[in-house]
């Protein structure tokens, strides 16, 4: 059997788009001249589409959408498709709709495999939308019989898991039906690590069964959710004939009867992977919205560096904007370093100095504080003002404005609501500072983008004289490795202290991150690269006494 694998970025909604992504395709392959030629889950309507689901228009467009699939597909009349679509039950108990994979051909439908294994856990909440698969079978196409699962559907292997959230494995009951070869399509978003994980699991199927597997992703980034793509076809003996590159897209066709040589998998070096998913995250996030140019503050800091070097990176230099806002307590080293960092990208930059309103606001407020000392009021009152600067010049051109606070601030509050955690989009929200400073030698790896003495100096929020940030925290690396255990992997404030951390510092930091729920939900989406990330995938009380 001959197969073509679209690894495409669809955008939620665009029913259109979708569908010209899949005519192109078709184009494009016809001299392969393919048996059939595979889309990722869901993308008639782009993944995920959340609680549009629930809206009897959208799910009306997505139907047209793919009744307009069935007549495209006669122009290409010798190719089936196979294509990820919202299919309705026709059932009066349940929700009323399936996440199903749809074979088609020449204006018919020929087999419909519905998705068995919803999974409702991280960002995942597909049992809020759709019904379980009533049957899983295997299809005769083409002098095979092709077993078809949907993304969730063959990430249930027992071998992988110490405690299995489903009971049935589709994977397994396909093979036991005869499927001789196996497909899945997916949209699986992208953590860090997550690119192994997946080529192991899916070789322990084709182990064990000793049957092909073709495994299809999508690519690209919806709000927070990156989608790496790595689509892979492995033979019978666990060889892949063929990998597709991570973080764009790639259609290749692949000839099972006569395959290629095997090639090696080698997962892409984890920092690169980190730089590569965050520059598709900020360019898709931009277009997908419709913005074109992106602007935020440059501290001389190593947050803003790396956040201006990953937008430049994504959208290019002439579409970035780079504000440096000083105030009574910024350095001129801070201020070179932003200057410098500006001249090396090529970006545009400004200086706007913040302290005339700064003392406006002081003279404003002297009367209605008078008796208490100056505090973090005054300090946050510098923030804000940066804040409010940025969102000007973002309505006034149109920018997107782009957070670039870290995960470690963000995880104990050390950050400003309505001044730095401003923006449309947090770039870094998902990035601990000791990760941070990992991307920004990354960045340099070539040449001295960012300058060498944003590494050096220690890190401030220059909001009083002489601040530093370990004044008011522990030390990253410390931090890090408490919030990773806590946030990450789910442990104790016992099972911390246990690894050997002083027990006040740990029960500073829990405390912190509980308090600080409050700013979290306020702030902007944040692109998600682990595997417990702030946002949509951590639902947490704010108004709770737990871990204070």
């Amino acid at each position: 059997m001959k197969i073509s694998l679209a690894q495409l970025n669809p955008s939620i909604g665009d029913f259109a788009g979708n569908l010209k992504k899949i005519e192109t395709t078709l184009k494009k392959v016809e001299k392969a001249a393919p048996d059939v030629v595979i889309f990722p889950e869901l993308f008639l309507s782009g993944y995920p589409p959340l609680d549009l689901l629930e809206r009897k228009d959208f799910i009306q467009e997505s139907l047209n959408a793919f009744q307009n699939l069935l007549k495209m597909s006669e122009r290409f009349p010798d190719r089936a498709i196979l294509c990820g679509a919202v299919q309705t039950t026709n059932k009066k108990v349940g929700k009323g709709l399936y996440n199903s994979a749809v074979l088609i051909r020449n204006g018919e439908t020929l087999f419909q495999q519905h998705k068995s294994l919803l999974p409702t856990y991280d960002v995942f909440d597909e049992a809020r939308y759709f019904d379980t698969a009533p049957r899983i079978e295997p299809f005769d196409f083409q002098n095979e019989r092709l077993g078809i699962t949907i993304c969730e559907d063959a990430w249930n292997d027992p071998q992988f898991w110490s405690k299995r959230i489903y009971a049935s494995n589709p994977v397994q009951t396909l093979i036991q039906k005869g499927a001789t070869i196996c497909i899945n399509i997916s949209a699986s978003p992208f953590t860090v690590g997550k690119e192994a994980l997946r080529y192991r699991l899916f070789r322990d199927h084709v182990m064990k069964h000793r049957k092909p597997f073709v495994v299809l992703n999508q690519v690209g980034a919806n709000d927070e959710l990156i989608f790496d793509g790595r689509s892979i076809v492995l033979d019978a003996d666990g060889n892949p004939l063929c990998i597709f590159p991570a973080f764009e897209e790639h259609v290749e066709t692949i000839d099972l009867d006569n395959p290629p040589e095997s090639q090696p998998f080698a997962p892409q070096e984890k920092i690169a992977s980190v730089h590569e998913a965050l520059v598709l995250g900020i360019r898709d996030y931009m277009k997908k919205c419709g913005f074109q140019k992106a602007v935020l503050g440059l501290s001389g800091g190593i947050d803003s560096s790396v956040t201006c070097c990953l937008a430049t990176r994504a959208v290019g230099p002439e579409n970035v904007l780079g504000v440096a806002m000083p105030s009574p307590y910024s350095s001129e080293a801070s201020i070179e370093d932003a200057r410098g960092l500006a001249e090396n990208l090529g970006l545009h930059f400004k200086i706007i100095p913040i302290t005339p309103v700064h003392q406006s606001y002081l003279k404003s407020l002297k009367e209605h504080f008078v008796g208490k000392p100056e505090d973090v009021a005054e300090e946050n009152i510098q923030a804000r003002i940066r804040g409010n600067l940025l969102m000007a010049l973002s309505n006034k051109f149109d920018y997107l404005t782009l957070a670039s606070g870290n995960k470690s601030e963000l995880s104990v509050g050390y950050c400003t609501l309505y001044g730095d955690m401003n923006g449309g989009l947090s770039v870094l929200a998902d990035v601990f500072k000791t990760t941070v400073y990992r991307l920004a030698e990354y960045i340099n790896r070539a040449a001295e983008i960012i300058p060498r003495r944003v590494f050096e100096k220690p890190p401030s929020a220059e909001l009083k004289p002489d601040q530093k940030d370990e004044d008011t925290l522990p030390p990253y690396d410390v931090l890090d490795h408490i919030l990773h255990l806590y946030l990450d992997q789910g442990r104790s404030r016992d099972e911390i202290v246990q690894q050997g951390v002083d027990p006040k510092t740990v029960r500073w930091v829990l405390r912190a991150v509980a308090s600080s729920e409050y700013k979290r939900r306020q702030a902007a989406p944040g692109l998600k690269i682990t595997t417990k990330a702030f946002g949509i995938g951590r639902r947490m009380p704010i108004a709770a006494e737990y871990g204070k």
